[in-house]
């Protein structure tokens, strides 16, 4: 893959990368799309919307086969 260094000034008229954009010709020809690189860092962890208490809730509910809930679906 080739590299291509960017200086401030042609990082600037590309937005800094911190969006999708096109290249394009002088007749408004796309000859490539860019999305940049997310920087996780930016990013908040995200944690499960769901208490300890539900978590475990769910898990001691009791699981179905796929053949016991095709069952139950054709009942319907």
């Amino acid at each position: 893959m080739t590299q291509i260094i960017l200086d401030a000034a042609l990082r600037s008229k590309l937005h800094d990368l911190n969006q999708p954009l096109e290249l394009c010709d002088e007749s408004g020809r796309i000859l490539a799309r860019l999305i940049p690189v997310l920087d996780p860092s930016q990013y908040e962890p995200v944690e499960p919307q769901l208490s300890a208490e539900e978590l475990q809730r769910r898990k001691n509910e009791p699981d179905f086969s796929t053949a016991e809930v095709l069952a139950y679906l054709e009942k319907l």
